[in-house]
């Protein structure tokens, strides 16, 4: 976390992966609500094929915008080692999912702080913005030191 802090390259890297990450979320999302709403396929395969769409959009601005100097291994290899580090993320995100959200629907349930807002809204917004944090880094570091691990 240091490095992103110190190292202006790095910074501008993660700044960069942040922007990518965020157009795969609209990506994941929008095909994600095409294939569900207008197809009626079950959100199990629609978010299957979102997620898939995501990576692969998130893969190629990657590769050729926040690390257009990553060209050592092969693009399948490389796309491979990037669907791994985002499944394990996918991973990482279920559990804190399924574990953060109850005990903060209790606690905005006792709080009453914002009445234009339920207590499971307001849950389940903190806690995936909890989780889309964790996983970033995890994403981050994990594909800056391994899968572009080439690049200076």
């Amino acid at each position: 976390m240091t490095v992103i802090l110190t190292n202006p390259t790095e910074r501008t890297r993660f700044l960069k992966f942040m922007v990518v990450g965020a157009f795969g979320a609209v990506i994941d999302f929008g095909v994600a609500n095409l294939l569900s709403h207008f197809l009626d396929m079950p959100l199990v395969y629609a978010g299957t094929i979102s997620f898939t769409c995501a990576v692969i959009s998130n893969f190629i601005w990657n590769r050729y915008w926040t690390y257009p100097d990553s060209r050592s291994r092969q693009l399948h290899h490389q796309l491979g080692m990037f669907f791994i580090v985002n499944v394990v993320g996918v991973a990482i995100r279920i559990p804190i999912l399924h574990f953060v959200e109850p005990p903060l629907i209790s606690f905005f349930t006792s709080a009453r702080l914002l009445p234009s807002f339920s207590p499971e809204f307001l849950a389940r917004n903190l806690t995936l913005a909890i989780a889309v944090g964790i996983v970033m880094l995890w994403n981050f570091f994990v594909n800056r030191y391994w899968t572009y691990n080439d690049v200076d």
